[in-house]
């Protein structure tokens, strides 16, 4: 059996400072709001080069709270790709925005610039770039388009840490999730609002909690979403190895790139000029995808599928009015991309093992 990920090979890598971190906390009982949620905020705003970050409960919560401490008004539209997990759509909604989608760019499956300042309108409040896959969207035009149309920007970061981009313009706002398989992966629900903004970031803050700064003092309707302190600790300890283990990933990414170049049927995945890919996954492009991952799953090995339908096409999202081709980009990859094992503990041998087994599986098609 080849993973999809492995969290027993990372939870070894810091499975003794954990059970130290745990020890503390519970000797110390700071079970909420701990110094190791201050501690580890602290950390991640210097790893990712912004001035504030603030622990949140997860990371659809992350996306939603960010646009309330912007003050996308209720009612009010937000574009964002068609192509992306529905916790994007459904942090919008939950926000009480209205979704209006956009279609991916062909070669790296990012939100296409062009087809998001189609969709923007005169209810337009705000726009939702995603970093999907491991690699940053183009937020240059993105942020033109922001300005330009003064539209509230959010980045959806839950697949990108310690992703860079060239000439990239400074985080405004963005949401990250720390769900157990991300790079930076905790052992239960938890995320972060980045920002540069103190404004937004004490927005953000007074929301995770209630609405209170002080103890009993309320200032605005909140919510209760705060990081977990034992989360923290798993954070933490995870963070001080999520360089190299990015490292591993952009290593495992090439030596796929080299042993699947060669085989007819495989669309390789790109990395878009000026980025730093973090290789949260693998995509590659096959026909007949599911007929491919069924026989790879046959054959012990786990693959998956990031994602199968596209938002407009959910049934949750049936009311927004969009039809089958409306997002053709989108679509015809929904049918042709598979995600290959990928994570830091991924060895050669099973590169090779599941090269191996994927050109046979498409020779006999």
């Amino acid at each position: 059996m080849i993973p999809f990920v492995d969290l027993r090979a990372a939870h070894a890598e810091v499975a003794e400072e954990v059970l130290q971190g745990f020890d503390r906390v519970l000797q110390d009982t700071a079970f909420v709001q701990g110094p190791d949620v201050a501690a580890f905020e602290k950390e991640y705003a210097e790893y990712s080069g912004v001035p504030h970050c603030i622990g949140i409960g997860n990371g659809t919560d992350a996306i939603e709270l960010a646009l309330r401490a912007a003050g996308a008004p209720a009612g009010a539209e937000a574009v964002l790709p068609a192509n992306t997990f529905v916790a994007t759509a459904e942090a919008v909604v939950r926000a009480g925005l209205r979704p209006v989608l956009a279609d991916c760019d062909d070669d790296h499956l990012l939100i296409d610039p062009a087809s998001a300042e189609a969709a923007v309108g005169p209810d337009t409040a705000a726009i939702l770039p995603v970093h999907l896959y491991g690699q940053q969207a183009p937020m240059a035009a993105v942020q033109d388009l922001a300005t330009r149309r003064g539209l509230t920007l959010v980045e959806d970061a839950a697949q990108s840490q310690g992703s860079e981009q060239q000439n990239r313009p400074a985080v405004g706002l963005a949401a990250t999730s720390f769900y157990p398989g991300k790079n930076l992966g905790a052992y239960g629900e938890a995320g972060a609002v980045l920002t540069s903004s103190p404004e937004l970031a004490r927005a953000v803050r007074l929301l995770t909690n209630h609405g209170s700064e002080a103890k009993y003092r309320h200032e605005t309707l909140g919510f209760n979403s705060r990081l977990d302190t034992l989360q923290a600790v798993v954070l933490r300890a995870k963070l001080k190895r999520l360089a190299r283990w990015n490292e591993l990933r952009r290593a495992a990414a090439e030596r796929y790139d080299k042993l699947l170049s060669g085989i007819e049927g495989v669309r390789l995945p790109r990395t878009a000029p000026g980025n730093l890919h973090v290789w949260h996954l693998y995509v590659v492009r096959v026909p007949s995808r599911d007929k491919v991952m069924t026989s790879l799953h046959a054959a012990g090995i786990q693959a998956q599928i990031h994602y199968p339908t596209p938002v407009h096409l959910q049934p949750a999202f049936q009311y927004l009015g969009y039809a089958p081709g409306d997002f053709p980009v989108a679509e015809k990859a929904a049918a042709e991309i598979l995600s290959l094992p990928m994570h830091p503990h991924l060895t050669p041998s099973q590169q090779e093992q599941v090269a191996e087994t994927l050109e046979k599986i498409l020779n006999h098609l």
